[in-house]
């Protein structure tokens, strides 16, 4: 049994004593070094957080600026086609225009030509019905 003595006191005293070394030597150094290593990963973690927020920002960003790039560079393509297309409109319209000159042109020669034969064989009809006149009478010239 436990006698209630002096020798009580100075166990109670030795136990104080030696939770209150082990406090200053050994548990206040561990709890700091634990805290401060908490605190570190707290901060590290809060700049993976930030580090991640930018990273997904910068993506954003980049994803848009690509969109915009391809809106842009559609817009363009569809402005030089259509800049190509009235082009090519005006250059069959001014191909036209010289097509239908040159036509006109061979037409009114084709009917001066037309013409110009037209006036040498009536000049020549009347020597021509008087030959075939000639030869189913029968006559000799």
């Amino acid at each position: 049994m436990v006698s209630v003595d002096g020798s009580l006191l100075v166990q109670m005293v030795n136990f104080l004593l030696l939770i209150w070394i082990l406090n200053m030597v050994l548990y206040k150094p561990i709890r700091k070094i634990l805290l401060e290593r908490k605190a570190k990963v707290d901060g590290m973690q809060s700049t993976i957080d930030g580090s991640a927020e930018q990273v997904k920002a910068k993506e954003d960003a980049y994803a848009e600026g690509i969109r915009q790039a391809r809106a842009s560079g559609q817009k363009e393509k569809e402005a030089l086609m259509q800049a190509a297309a009235e082009e090519e409109k005006a250059i069959i319209g001014k191909i036209n225009e010289s097509a239908q000159a040159e036509l006109k042109q061979v037409k009114e020669k084709i009917a001066q030509e037309v013409g110009a034969v037209k006036a040498a064989l009536e000049e020549e009809v009347d020597a021509f019905a008087d030959a075939i006149g000639k030869k189913i009478l029968g006559r000799v010239a």
